[in-house]
């Protein structure tokens, strides 16, 4: 939680680029003539970008355009991820501009531009840095109907990712008698349809959620086994550890005597049905989340704002929308829940928003879900509030005390602090400290680390001494596509980083009702969010709900609890996905599942429908470095849960614009249950 510039990437291939063939200077752009239309004429409501607005004649955060130190009069300046669709009418005959990242970036920031007509992509720059000197661009638009222009990172992230359109003109075909004009990118194409998924589900029992979990011998242990199904459930475990008991209504608890991994049958029955599934539980020092962590945090709904009444409630709706019966299980408060100062002893107090956190922990804990809350290793917190610096010991010792399973650890004052120093050693110690008391607590707490990135956190954020559980890979998301996509496809670098207790984590999910302290419906449309919650669950990226979960509609719920989709977030592997084929606006990410099987997602990035294509073969390039398929394979709609037979040597399908499609492709080796 932090107001900066986000760090967020974008993958996007470099096609071969179609160029007209006059130069710029040929075409008059510094002088258009009746025949030609400048792109900041255009209306710039329109145009979609991940940061600020776009800016005429001027750059994004409206200073004299300026490229490679050569000045520019015209233009449009606008921030990756960017994205503008002008019909054309067909009645244009080329586009020509200078682009490049604006120079009040410095040496910052790394994107690419590019120019997609008719669905096609036409001109894809190279990667461009911060002081590279302008690049000239054309592309032919003789007949087209629709234009659209793409500013996107180019894999590192968002920040200083200020790009520049400069001279941007569309010379008109002669005789032309209707004008470009740029549209909603909503309304081309077909719109964004609702997409198909799945809903509800079956009578019988049927056993969810992770299949792997840890422990540290003699801490407290309680984990809630997700069913679903009608009627009275009776929930057994044959197998558990010694120390370990379970109630019938499928509430583990206790504490596991020794080091060691035990597997557990869980049985579910009901006058409906039976289920049985496989649980490992594995006992050690550093084992806990063994997959991804899957909850609710306070931030993105409530911000400041946030009550111990929003938790309870929070908790709730997590058992009554049935997310706690597929896995669910984290209710975590974020900032402002801090006292306005220490006790005489020194103890961390709380305002009268929470009051007794204790409490509010045995109200959590009584239904089977876990407490997480929020600090900081600098003096304050990110909106101002008491923190940790030098009561590291003494804090953590309380959170124990008072229940508390989930800590995220903030940077912020910290830097003071740091005072300037950005080495890694400055950037590990505080997170050092904090994991030494925390080994020292007497109760299991995930330790989540929000940092931003900075010092390529995913390099050491799970490793000794630090030993988080996972750490922030980027700034702040907002419910926005440039944001959230830009965010998320960043992540394929940082893939063979993560595994079973250490995750990358590009943030909270801002579907439903989200706002900041001000709810309002996430500004992602259906497809946009679908995309969201599929590339997260292709992450192993922990999947911490940041909605008003009293206000959970049809869409949202079927959204979170699809348990074909968690599966994939939750697969015990915890090999995270990243990406095996690119074409222009589409990609194809993939990752191996535990039984064997792949999971693929095809994804449409581009402002129009289109087809997304992968080949089985290419299914070898994910992080196992294992040989892919060939031949027939068995393929299934995992948001539908529809199987869709059997393909040969790959898959093809139509993609909405910024959307995807989940599937798990292969014979599983082991039993999906």
């Amino acid at each position: 939680m932090r107001n900066f510039v986000f760090t967020v990437p974008v993958l996007l291939a470099t096609t071969a680029i179609g160029l007209w063939a006059l130069p710029l200077s040929a075409q008059g752009a510094d002088a258009p003539s009746g025949n030609t239309v400048r792109l900041e004429s255009l209306d710039l409501a329109n145009m979609e970008q991940a940061w600020g607005k776009p800016s005429k004649n001027r750059s994004v955060e409206n200073r004299p355009m300026k490229i490679g130190g050569k000045a520019f009069a015209h233009g449009v300046g606008t921030h990756a991820d960017s994205e503008m669709a002008i019909n054309l009418n067909g009645q244009a005959k080329a586009f020509s501009a200078m682009v490049g990242l604006d120079d009040e970036v410095g040496t910052r920031g790394a994107l690419r531009f590019s120019v997609t007509v008719d669905g096609k992509e036409v001109v894809s720059t190279p990667v461009m840095k911060g002081g590279d000197a302008a690049r000239e661009i054309h592309a032919d638009l003789t007949g087209a109907k629709m234009m659209v222009l793409n500013v996107s990172p180019a894999g590192d992230s968002i920040s200083y990712d200020h790009g520049d359109w400069a001279e941007a003109v569309i010379a008109l075909a002669p005789g032309a008698t209707a004008a470009p004009r740029s549209v909603n990118p909503e309304t081309i194409g077909g719109g964004s349809p609702v997409p198909e998924i799945a809903s509800g589900d079956a009578k019988e029992p049927r056993i969810h959620g992770a299949r792997v979990v840890g422990t540290t011998p003699g801490r407290p242990f309680v984990f809630k086994v997700p069913v679903t199904g009608e009627g009275a459930i009776k929930i057994s475990a044959r197998g558990l550890p010694e120390g370990l008991t379970i109630s019938e209504d499928g509430i583990i608890t206790g504490s596991v005597k020794g080091a060691g991994e035990s597997t557990v049958t869980l049985s579910a029955k009901s006058d409906a049905g039976s289920d049985t599934r496989e649980l490992k539980i594995v006992a050690g020092q550093h084992k806990l989340s063994l997959t991804p962590p899957m909850g609710w945090n306070s931030w993105n709904v409530w911000g400041g704002n946030v009550t111990a009444e929003h938790v309870r409630a929070a908790a709730d709706a997590m058992i009554s929308s049935g997310m706690a019966a597929k896995g669910f299980m984290y209710v975590n408060i974020d900032d402002t829940w801090e006292g306005p100062q220490r006790a005489a002893d020194g103890q961390i107090t709380t305002n009268k928003k929470f009051g007794d956190i204790k409490a509010l922990a045995d109200y959590v804990h009584s239904k089977g879900l876990k407490l997480g809350i929020y600090s900081s290793p600098g003096p304050k917190t990110c909106a101002g509030y008491l923190a940790s610096y030098q009561h590291e010991d003494q804090d953590a010792k309380t959170y124990a005390a008072w229940g508390v399973d989930y800590l995220k650890y903030d940077w912020c004052s910290y830097g003071g602090v740091a005072k300037g120093d950005h080495s890694l050693a400055a950037y590990q110690k505080p997170y050092i400290v904090m994991r030494e008391s925390l080994d020292k607590a007497d109760r299991d707490i995930v330790y989540s680390l929000c940092q931003y990135g900075m010092g390529d956190v995913w390099e050491w954020g799970g490793q000794p001494p630090v030993d988080g559980n996972c750490w922030r890979t980027t700034g702040d998301i907002v419910d926005t596509w440039g944001s959230m996509s830009g965010i998320g496809f960043a992540q394929g670098p940082h893939a063979k980083y993560a595994g079973p207790g250490h995750w990358n984590d590009p943030d909270m999910l801002v579907v439903g009702q989200v706002g900041w302290g001000h709810p309002h419906p996430s500004r992602l449309n259906p497809n946009e969010q679908l995309t969201h919650i599929t590339l997260w669950s292709m992450l192993a990226a922990p999947l911490l709900v940041g909605c008003d979960m009293s206000h959970l509609d049809k869409f949202t719920t079927d959204l979170l609890t699809n348990a074909e989709v968690i599966d994939i977030d939750q697969d015990p592997l915890g090999s995270q996905a990243v990406p095996v084929a690119k074409e222009g606006s589409t990609e194809v990410w993939a990752r191996p599942l535990w039984d064997g099987t792949f999971a693929v997602a095809l994804f449409n990035r581009g402002a129009m429908p289109g087809k997304v294509a992968v080949k089985w073969e290419d299914l070898g390039k994910t992080l196992a470095q294992g040989p892919g398929l060939a031949g027939k394979q068995r393929v299934r709609d995992l948001w539908k849960q529809k199987d869709l037979g059997e393909s040969e040597n790959g898959y093809e399908a139509t993609v909405p614009r910024h959307g995807a499609q989940l599937l798990k492709v292969g014979r599983a080796r082991q039993s999906a249950r």
